[in-house]
């Protein structure tokens, strides 16, 4: 056991290799290691445009388990991307993530990111935006800029928030649609919370229904903001379904959304899914935080961002 956990690290750390190679091949004096031990790399981006002349930079922690079980981390430090622009192009990253599941991504998230920047650029010169973008060079990333915590994710500030004052009292439950593929069936269930407290008492009120307490895996994932500390207390849990509880909490952390927690339910029906069970987890989560109002309905044009394909892993439950 012990030696396949390692075998595993081993390929993981070669893919990771390779790929690092592959995109400082590809984009040259744009790609930058900030810290080789941590596996912590950015790209600077920029449009051509003359006249509305965009920069973004995409910074990524690349976990020991990436990419066969965990997502890279991410940021994309961009002051021109705001609000539901900000979200549409985190839902297009999650489908990609989604779509290519297990395989390295890195390069896809980029030439997305990159494409997004560029129809911004061409929409602002041709008129179509009323916005007016100011492309100071505050909003520039400057070589010499110190590089933000990554372990922490910008968020915006127009979300559902309870007042922790009620860390006492169970937050309100909302039990999302179904989705039922070969006699699998998942189902979410979302519920506002600001502390560990109300996490647990989330739990335990969901294990007192007793078809979701004989669920096969009740797979669960929260992020909450803390404003003292500008920092975010964050959790998930497999409950069996192997990367399904880390796969979820990414989800949350792709949307930017805070102080709320999903726990998906799955009864197992006896047919393996594969990787069509973590898009299932996903979509049904993403479903119930658009429902409550934690992200905006997803632009079906932002989900040709995952276009280009590739053998998928062979991966069973």
């Amino acid at each position: 056991m012990a030696d396949s956990i390692h075998n595993e690290d081993d390929e993981d750390l070669q893919s990771q290799i390779e790929e690092v190679e592959a995109l400082s091949s590809i984009y040259g004096d744009e790609w930058c290691v900030i810290d080789e031990a941590s596996r912590i790399f950015c790209i600077k981006m920029s449009s051509d445009a003359e006249e509305q002349k965009l920069t973004a930079c995409l910074q990524i922690i690349l976990p020991p388990d990436y990419p066969s079980a965990a997502p890279p981390i991410y940021q994309i430090n961009a002051a021109w991307l705001r609000g539901s622009e900000r979200a549409k192009l985190a839902n297009s990253l999650e489908d990609i993530y989604v779509e290519h599941a297990g395989e390295s991504i890195l390069y896809l998230w980029v030439e997305r990111i990159r494409d997004f920047l560029l129809e911004k650029s061409h929409s602002l010169e041709s008129g179509i935006q009323q916005e007016q973008v100011n492309t100071t060079a505050e909003e520039e990333v400057e070589d010499d800029e110190e590089m933000p915590d990554l372990s922490v994710l910008r968020v915006e500030p127009a979300y559902p928030v309870m007042n922790q004052a009620n860390d006492g009292e169970i937050p309100p439950i909302k039990h999302g649609n179904p989705i039922t593929d070969r006699r699998s069936t998942f189902q979410p269930h979302l519920a506002p919370v600001v502390t560990p407290t109300q996490v647990k008492m989330v739990l335990e009120k969901l294990y007192e229904n007793k078809k979701i307490a004989s669920a096969t895996h009740n797979i669960y994932a929260y992020r909450i903001y803390c404003e003292d500390k500008h920092s975010f207390l964050q959790d998930c849990e497999d409950d069996g379904e192997t990367a399904a509880g880390g796969r979820l909490l990414h989800l949350l952390q792709i949307l930017d959304v805070r102080n709320v927690m999903v726990v998906v339910s799955r009864w197992y029906g006896g047919i393996l899914l594969g990787p069509d069970r973590f898009k299932h987890i996903n979509n049904c989560a993403r479903s119930v935080l658009m429902e409550e109002g934690y992200v905006g309905a997803t632009d079906e044009a932002v989900k040709a961002g995952a276009k280009t394909k590739r053998p998928k892993s062979k991966k069973t439950k």
